[in-house]
């Protein structure tokens, strides 16, 4: 199975050290982020993610590990 650009995306924002989360709920999504991430992830996340269209970001998004996650 081919990787998606989505999967690319989140793949190298968790392996930067990123810690946002995904909750989802009545199939709306939103990101939360409790504790500090380091730069490099958050720089990632505002250059290739924050400024994609809203249903990309939504793609990327649900990939994300959830709330729920342990």
């Amino acid at each position: 199975m081919p990787m998606t650009e989505a999967r690319r995306l989140i793949d190298a924002y968790l392996s930067r050290g990123g810690k946002r989360r995904v909750k989802i709920d009545d199939n709306i999504t939103s990101v939360r982020q409790w504790d500090d991430e380091p730069e490099e992830a958050e720089r990632f996340w505002v250059r290739y993610i924050a400024s994609m269209s809203e249903e990309k970001r939504r793609e990327v998004e649900l990939l994300l590990p959830t709330i729920n996650s342990t």
